[in-house]
């Protein structure tokens, strides 16, 4: 069960990294999704990725991995609101991809997902 743990948090990691990197890479899909009456949606963009970079890399020590997976959760709540607006939104395009509402649902139903793997990391 350790070696499962440690490969899950490897794969934590390397995902909100990617995740993160891709708020610069791909800027303009993530201001199309962001909440319409949520200011400065460039600023949030900005601030979500530098989020999911920081707190990847925050998992690493294992001092502070407790701490880095609950802001993760936090983090996660905070999404929330863009998941339903997709939802709502959907079927729409963002990029290449097609967002149906089935895929903006399962979306949605991944949040606690995350969450529940974030979790997994809150204790030693």
């Amino acid at each position: 069960m350790h070696l499962i743990k440690n490969i899950s948090l490897i794969i934590l990691i390397i995902g909100y990294t990617l995740a993160g990197i891709n708020h610069f890479v791909n800027p303009t899909s993530y201001h199309r999704i962001i909440p319409h009456y949520l200011p400065y949606p460039v600023v949030i963009n900005i601030i979500a990725g530098a989020a999911e970079i920081l707190l990847a890399l925050l998992l690493i020590p294992t001092q502070i991995r407790p701490w880095a997976a609950y802001t993760i959760i936090l983090m996660l709540i905070a999404f929330l609101p863009v998941h339903i607006t997709m939802l709502v939104n959907a079927p729409f395009r963002l990029g290449k991809l097609n967002v149906t509402p089935l895929l903006a649902w399962i979306r949605l139903a991944l949040q606690p997902v995350l969450m529940a793997w974030a979790w997994w990391y809150t204790k030693s």
